[in-house]
């Protein structure tokens, strides 16, 4: 499922591929995608105008066009590629926007379980309300009051876009693992120095991920691990436990990561 990291990779397609290139045409493929919005006003709205400069928070992408914003969110398999408007069309391809006369943008997407909104300025206001800070940006006095108002699991915490937006399974399992937290342990129960150590390794982890444009799976990482049944601790070797947290699967060491009260 794509997470922050993929999401900024995603922004940064958009921002060489259509920043300040008039939309000449969009093709949708597919209206399922399209949100509160019908097929035609959505051609309507946006031919003619051009993408300025992209944003994100957290899972969502918001590309304004100096009229209204386009609001993308990518659900579990939705992406942005770049082509040429005459490369042959993916079967996942569900919208295209044709830009300049070299250029198309594409949102592919297999489940179409998220999607494309077209938004004024008070409802991009009203969607970015129900996200909490971003988890790339929040600041660690934030971050602890956020947590210490969480009755339930830190990974449930970490992954309910309300609180922190951004942080999906695979980043949290991650976090947590750095941090030597079980995913189970109590949020408003954490210390202080664990909240600390918490909040730090979260920055890193995204950093790194940013930079890849995904989690990476690599050997030093728990990610680099997880997939694999038998697969062990890339820090100490014991065999990885496997379960479901607050309802999300979930993998953790159980020597590096003790279940406490």
């Amino acid at each position: 499922m794509p997470e922050l990291p993929d999401v900024e990779g995603f922004r940064k397609v958009l921002d060489s591929c259509a920043r300040d290139r008039r939309i000449q045409q969009v093709d949708v493929y597919d209206a399922g995608v399209l949100h509160d919005v019908g097929e035609r006003r959505f051609r309507r709205e946006l031919e003619g105008r051009s993408f300025t400069r992209p944003e994100r928070h957290g899972k969502w992408l918001l590309a304004p066009t100096g009229g209204p914003t386009l609001m993308l969110h990518f659900g579990m398999t939705g992406r942005l590629v770049c082509c040429r408007p005459d490369d042959e069309r993916h079967p996942h391809d569900r919208v295209a926007f044709t830009v300049g006369r070299d250029r198309q943008l594409r949102y592919r997407d297999q489940r179409k379980l998220k999607g494309l909104w077209l938004s004024d300025d008070d409802g991009v206001a009203r969607t970015l309300d129900l996200q909490g800070p971003d988890a790339a940006a929040v600041a660690r006095e934030d971050f602890d009051a956020l947590l210490g108002r969480r009755r339930g699991a830190v990974k449930a915490a970490l992954t309910d876009q309300s609180v922190i937006a951004g942080i999906g399974n695979l980043l949290a399992d991650e976090i947590l693992w750095r941090s030597r937290l079980h995913p189970s342990r109590r949020a408003d129960r954490l210390t202080d120095g664990e909240r600390a150590r918490l909040h730090g390794d979260m920055r890193s982890v995204l950093r790194s991920s940013m930079r890849a444009e995904c989690v990476p799976p690599r050997d030093s990482w728990l990610t680099g691990h997880r997939d694999d049944p038998r697969g062990t601790c890339p820090r100490c070797g014991t065999s990885l436990s496997h379960g479901r947290t607050s309802g999300r699967s979930t993998v953790w060491c159980p020597h590096c990561q003790p279940e406490k009260a």
